[in-house]
């Protein structure tokens, strides 16, 4: 297996193993102490340190003189607190089970955004470093389908305990996998934009002051953050929707319809690297919003999981197109932050979302879906504004220090990835 499909292996059991997490905890706090609302509390530890470590994260492996030892190092730290609150939960003292999840979400961005950013330096610059950006975001495509699927699964058959061990040993396929790959040299190249043992470093602000001052990055990261403000809510609005249509327990079905449309929606990607990623952002998020209006409007589960089907293959060149767009556009010294910030956003939206959207539990389940779909429009809308307003002075562009990261790019072919 070379090296990029090392990577895929374990990008894809990583984000089978995060992906997995929700569904398992909630699980096992149920069978443990009869109480989903211990499980939501948990899972709430381990998702709120994303934001927060996602520069932290990005930082460190910017920095890192060993690559190899942060990445395999961090996954392995991952692989310990799934199996630590597979142990812990409902046996150990509250405080103690909260700790070990805040300890494990640290990890998290490195399993999301921190990842992705690695494939720049599997493949050169060109189409097919974009097919591989495609390839990439299908395994969180993949993982959104199956891992809750087996978690339910094994959960039934055995007990949430196995369910979460299956989680704890794809993540250990994870850390021995990211141990396994190639890794560059990161102060081989000075000149492109990396720091050198004895240079200036990017500092901790680097990363969010390239997010701010590089158009594109700019572009996507404030869409994209909105239309997960939406995304965020989607599972709780489904499951309202469901029994709205008078099958509560449908809110499953539609949610795999969306997971399963946004994995074909992901796939053909790789053979279109003569869009512009900005377009096709625009393109899935529109059409995610049209597709989530429409199933606001439909009399049974069957037509609305179609619905959310279609909506799911217009969100899967999203994340492509984002990936292209950070890769492309983020200065290489924090390429990284970059990578582990517009993760980080996006998860602490989709948070966000989560809790409005359980204060307007009582509304009329179609009204938030439509809420949804406007989140998802207003965002292709943002997108376009930001995008087109034009390149970025150059005074404001500085080449990157301690404290900034603002260099460009280098020159883009007009109106090619």
């Amino acid at each position: 297996m070379g090296g990029f499909g090392r990577y895929l292996a374990a990008a894809l059991a990583a984000r089978f193993a995060s992906e997995g997490m929700g569904m398992a905890v909630v699980l096992l706090a149920v069978e443990r102490t009869g109480s989903a609302a211990h499980g939501a509390f948990v899972l709430t530890a381990w998702l709120a340190p994303h934001v927060l470590a996602a520069p932290l994260a990005g930082t460190a492996a910017a920095r890192a003189r060993r690559p190899r030892l942060f990445y395999a190092g961090a996954l392995a730290g991952f692989t310990v607190a799934v199996a630590a609150l597979s142990a812990l939960l409902g046996r150990a003292p509250v405080p103690a089970v909260l700790a070990v999840a805040v300890l494990g979400g640290t990890c998290g961005p490195v399993v999301t955004g921190g990842l992705s950013s690695l494939v720049a330096g599997l493949l050169p610059e060109g189409p097919a470093r974009d097919r591989a950006y495609g390839w990439d975001a299908s395994t969180y495509n993949a993982a959104a389908v199956t891992a809750p699927a087996a978690v339910s699964v094994v959960g039934a058959v055995l007990s949430a305990g196995p369910a979460m061990a299956v989680l704890a040993a794809s993540a250990a396929l994870a850390a021995l996998l990211a141990a396994s790959l190639p890794y560059a040299d990161p102060y081989a190249d000075p000149g492109a934009g990396s720091s050198s043992p004895d240079g200036p470093r990017a500092g901790l602000g680097a990363g969010l002051a390239a997010l701010w001052r590089v158009r594109e990055l700019r572009a996507i990261t404030s869409a994209t953050t909105l239309a997960f403000v939406g995304i965020g809510s989607l599972t709780t609005t489904s499951v309202l929707l469901a029994t709205g249509l008078g099958r509560p327990g449908a809110g499953g079905v539609l949610m795999t319809a969306f997971a399963a449309g946004a994995l074909a929606g992901s796939l053909p990607l790789g053979r279109m690297t003569g869009v512009a990623p900005g377009r096709l952002a625009r393109w899935g998020m529109a059409g995610t919003g049209v597709a989530l209006a429409a199933a606001a409007f439909t009399p049974s589960v069957p037509l609305t999981a179609a619905a959310f089907a279609v909506a799911g293959y217009c969100d899967g060149p999203l994340l492509t197109a984002t990936l292209r767009i950070r890769s492309e556009n983020a200065p290489a010294a924090v390429r990284p932050q970059v990578f582990t910030l517009g993760a980080g956003l996006k998860i602490t939206a989709a948070s966000t979302g989560a809790a409005l959207v359980g204060l307007a539990a009582a509304a009329p389940p179609w009204t938030l879906l439509l809420g949804i779909a406007v989140l998802q429009l207003a965002a292709a809308v943002l997108h376009a504004l930001v995008a087109e307003r034009g390149p970025v002075p150059a005074e404001g562009v500085k080449e990157p220090s301690a404290g900034s990261a603002t260099a460009p790019a280098g020159p883009r072919t007009p109106g090619a990835p």
